[in-house]
């Protein structure tokens, strides 16, 4: 891959006619800037990173957990440029440690964008609802599969490209390049086995109703297509850093988090800690007055160690990274990867599986299958019907973002979508409210 194009700063949907000049920003920093203003994004910081509907003001947030990805992504997007000047120095002059940085901390920014109300559990919500719709065996296999594997990764390219401005081209039109970086997992729902393989083809990263957007996007920066009939792609290579700190984030800190909420006790986070710290680092610690103070400096230091060692795995990697040829976890592969990988296994069993998560997730589960059933219900009425559709259907059509189109005039995969737009894009506490209005609404 050619790091010219990697870096495009091509807007989707925007001839470079239309630019009107270049304002006192690089393209990526208007990418950020974009972001942190749309309100997808402010979305966020009332939907659950691990602990749904919590209390406490301490806890993260997607919208804290994306801030924090974000600043890690551009720690290691900085280091990054400075190891592809030393290995390609004949693209020094369009890979500059500030932008490369800002590139990676605007994908930190979008890459929980289209997750659903509850966490990951929304999108099991998601996918049990449609596992038992009778309309799916009007769907083709392509989408039936988006609906069946319903990925909150799949959303956000969507919310960014299509749902945010809609009815403009491309949607908030962001740069190829940010809209590559973000796609972790660069395939469609339906590929060849193989094509599935590997870190990126863990999961999809787009809808059938977005894969021409996506091609545009992966042919302007260079993705090298994977062999096969379906439509995948290798990474990019800032991907990977994307994902480094995306895991970085989601197990470093949501110890930190469990700790705070009790349900992981200090002596297992030192123990956790301890192989990233040094003598000076536990001299420092004691003199700092809290346990809270200490588990925050503890975060700190490892996660500064973590960043090292990733940079140290991309250029151990680069030539293969560039080349499509390389498809693992970076962190998988750094010096101490048994020892972080201790973080994912204590979050799992303490924090994860913690009894008011799982409580409050299975309230989730059924707050969302409570939606999908009125507004899908909706939908297809009104498109059965038209205007004869029933007064519970027009009242619920009613809450629905304008325009809302004609469902009528929209294929059965169109309205599936038209449903999980708006509740994939809602708010824990909207959807909370929302669904306990809804069951108020008297039948016709």
């Amino acid at each position: 891959m050619d790091w010219r194009r990697l870096l495009s700063t091509r807007r989707l949907g925007k001839s470079a006619a239309d630019d009107g000049g270049q304002p006192p920003r690089t393209e990526f920093a208007r990418d950020y800037d974009r972001l942190i203003f749309s309100s997808a994004f402010r979305r966020l910081q009332d939907k659950t990173q691990v602990f749904p509907l919590a209390k406490s003001d301490y806890v993260r947030t997607r919208l804290t957990h994306s801030l924090e990805v974000a600043s890690v992504g551009r720690s290691l997007g900085m280091l990054a440029a400075e190891v592809i000047r030393r290995r390609d120095p004949e693209v020094a002059d369009v890979v500059v440690p500030q932008d490369v940085g800002t590139l990676v901390a605007a994908a930190g920014l979008a890459h929980d964008i289209g997750n659903p109300p509850f966490g990951h559990a929304g999108e099991d919500a998601i996918r049990e609802w449609f596992a038992a719709w009778p309309g799916l065996a009007r769907l083709t296999e392509a989408e039936r599969r988006d609906l069946l594997e319903f990925e909150g990764n799949a959303q956000g390219f969507r919310t960014l490209c299509v749902l945010q401005n809609p009815g403009q081209p491309g949607g908030l039109q962001m740069t190829c390049a940010m809209l590559a970086v973000m796609a972790k997992y660069p395939r469609a729902s339906l590929v060849e086995p193989a094509q599935a393989q590997g870190a990126g083809g863990r999961k999809f990263g787009f809808f059938q109703s977005e894969q021409a957007l996506f091609r545009e996007v992966a042919e302007t920066v260079g993705l090298l297509p994977k062999p096969g009939s379906g439509p995948a792609w290798h990474r990019h290579p800032l991907a990977f850093l994307l994902e480094a700190a995306d895991d970085i984030c989601y197990h470093v800190i949501d110890i930190e988090d469990g700790f705070k909420a009790g349900v992981v006790d200090f002596d297992t986070l030192c123990q956790l800690h301890r192989p990233f710290l040094a003598e000076r680092h536990w001299r420092r610690a004691r003199q700092l007055a809290d346990r809270s103070q200490r588990a925050s400096y503890f975060r700190s230091v490892t996660i500064d160690r973590v960043i090292r060692q990733v940079t140290a795995v991309f250029e151990a990697h680069y030539d293969a990274l560039v080349r499509g040829r390389f498809d693992r976890p970076l962190l998988e592969h750094i010096d101490q990867a048994d020892a972080f990988a201790a973080f994912k296994g204590v979050a799992q069993e303490r924090v994860y599986d913690a009894r008011p998560v799982v409580e409050v997730k299975a309230c989730g589960f059924e707050v969302i299958a409570g939606l999908l059933d009125a507004f899908v219900g909706a939908i297809e009425d009104r498109a059965a019907r038209g205007d004869a559709a029933g007064s519970r259907s027009r009242t619920l059509l009613r809450l629905m973002p304008r325009p809302l189109p004609d469902p009528a005039a929209l294929s059965p995969y169109r309205r599936a979508l038209l449903a999980t737009d708006f509740v994939a894009g809602m708010t824990d506490s909207y959807a909370v409210a929302l669904y306990q209005r809804i069951r108020g609404i008297a039948l016709p």
